[in-house]
């Protein structure tokens, strides 16, 4: 398969998929289910789709905008319901972040278990990325737990102080309660 960055994508057997895959990932427990099709496409399906979310994991810019630009959804997401926004945001990409949310990512799409990007960039301690997505109008209220409550968990009082300044920015606060 031609190198992403050459922005050639075609379809069949991917090359090296990247780092080993974390659970929720398309490579690895409870990943993508197959698409029906002919036997031995779904091997390849599926090699193709942990390539995809691999390119976000690394932080792979120029591979994951080349497949964006040939046709990949900004928004694509795992059977787990992670975004490609997530996964770069939870391995700390901001410039991956940015490029995402140009595309058309949702900066405030939870994952399956109401997770937002942010939350999780709160969790892995990026402020590179939780000012991106703050930038791109994600909510630190938003998710179960919100990225407000995890920063609040931890004692994060830089990333405290920049959502109560987003709150005033935008008119928003707290949920009660």
């Amino acid at each position: 398969m031609p190198d992403p960055a050459d922005k050639k994508p075609a379809p069949g057997p991917p090359g090296p998929a990247g780092p080993s895959p974390g659970p929720g990932d398309p490579a690895g427990p409870g990943g993508p289910s197959p698409a029906p099709g002919p036997a031995g496409d779904d091997t390849e399906l599926l090699d193709f789709a942990a390539k995809i979310f691999n390119l976000a994991r690394s932080g792979n810019e120029p591979g994951l905008a080349a497949y964006i630009d040939a046709g990949i959804p900004a928004g694509l997401t795992n059977d787990s319901g992670d975004s490609l926004l997530m996964l770069a945001a939870y391995h700390g990409h901001d410039g991956l972040v940015r490029l995402l949310v140009q595309r058309g990512a949702d900066p405030g799409r939870p994952n399956d278990r109401g997770q937002t990007p942010l939350a999780g960039a709160v969790l892995k301690r990026e402020p590179g990325v939780v000012q991106a997505l703050l930038e791109a109008g994600a909510d630190p209220d938003a998710g179960a737990p919100s990225a407000a409550a995890t920063a609040a968990m931890f004692g994060n009082d830089d990333f405290l102080a920049w959502f109560a300044e987003y709150r005033r920015e935008h008119g928003s606060g707290p949920p009660p309660g």
